[in-house]
C-alpha cells in the first residue's frame, strides 16, 4: 500500500502557481525568478503535484508561532 505524502501532517501545502500569478508575486515581492529559493525537480512532493523545472511554488506553512507562513520555491536543478 503506498502512502499518499501529500496528506502527511508534516508536507506542507504545495500549489503550482499559474503564469499570472507568479507575475504578481515576483511585482510585490520586488523580485525575479532567478531570486527566488529553489527546489529540486526530483523532490517527492514536486514530483507528487506534478510540477515541472521553471514552476513557481507556493508553499503555505502552519506555524505554532507565525501563523500562516507562506513562501515560494521555483523548480529548477
Amino acid at each position: 500500500m503506498k502512502t499518499d505524502i501529500l496528506q502527511h501532517n508534516l508536507v506542507p501545502e504545495h500549489v503550482i502557481l499559474s503564469d499570472e500569478e507568479t507575475e504578481k508575486v515576483l511585482e510585490e515581492l520586488n523580485s525575479t525568478t532567478d531570486q527566488l529559493p529553489k527546489i529540486l525537480p526530483n523532490d517527492p512532493v514536486v514530483k507528487a503535484i506534478g510540477a515541472n523545472v521553471g514552476d513557481v511554488l507556493k508553499i503555505t506553512r502552519k506555524s505554532e508561532t507565525a501563523g500562516i507562513f507562506v513562501a515560494y520555491r521555483i523548480v529548477r536543478e
